[in-house]
């Protein structure tokens, strides 16, 4: 593969920008006026995953966070600061959670090549494989072995969107955003949605939780003389 210089990056841009004005000059003035895309994109760092060209998507419809394995961390900040902005303030209507098989991530999980915090990072990745290692270990080729626990991690991020305080959040006040799992397979270009059912994991209806509230506004009442 041919790489770019950096000074073809940047000529590269401007060519860019003059195609763009060429097919509609206010282009970039409309772009400018704000963002509210529907989806938000959690994905991985792969210098492979070019998202506008593997979805068909144009600037300012994907808000986007990657890692390395497309990890949702309940202890990462960052990824707690995007996931919060993306729903109380963008207001997406949709959170993709998408791997892709090939994942350096899930290779390094799986067959203990790293160390440092690269091994911290996907460790839980690793817990993953230990939960299903007779599932995976039956699987006839590494192959099919590597791309089997890209789908099992992509099930196991979409459900740790539901553990965060976020996303509880809306949806007691039901306007929680779809959750989705796919994963990219680079060598078709393919993406598969695994249909991952979120029913399991949203908010129940907790009787002791309605106690609770009930008090509460009944005590709230009482200080209002009602």
């Amino acid at each position: 593969m041919k790489y770019n210089s950096i000074d073809e990056l940047l000529r590269n841009n401007q060519a860019w920008v003059t195609e763009k004005l060429a097919l509609d000059p206010t282009y970039f003035q409309e772009l400018s006026n704000g963002q509210t895309p529907p989806f938000l994109y959690i994905g991985c760092s792969d210098s492979r995953l070019a998202l506008t060209r593997f979805t068909g998507t144009e600037p300012g419809e994907l808000f986007v966070h990657r890692n390395i394995a497309n990890q949702v961390s309940l202890t990462d900040i960052n990824f707690l600061a995007v996931l919060e902005y993306a729903i109380l303030h963008l207001g997406v209507e949709h959170i993709i959670v998408c791997g892709h098989y090939d994942c350096g991530g899930i290779k390094t999980a799986l067959e203990g090549r790293t160390i440092g915090i690269l091994d911290n990072w996907v460790n839980p990745i690793r817990e993953l494989y230990l939960q299903k290692q007779e599932e995976i270990d039956a699987l006839p080729t590494r192959e099919e072995r590597l791309n089997r626990l890209a789908e099992i991690n992509v099930v196991a991020q979409v459900k740790n969107i539901y553990q965060t305080s976020i996303m509880r959040q809306v949806l007691y006040e039901r306007k929680a955003p779809m959750v989705h799992g796919w994963v990219l397979d680079i060598s078709t270009g393919l993406i598969k949605d695994l249909n991952v059912l979120t029913k399991q994991w949203q908010l129940h209806t907790c009787p002791l939780l309605l106690e609770f509230r009930l008090y509460a506004m009944l005590k709230n009442d009482s200080n209002f003389g009602i």
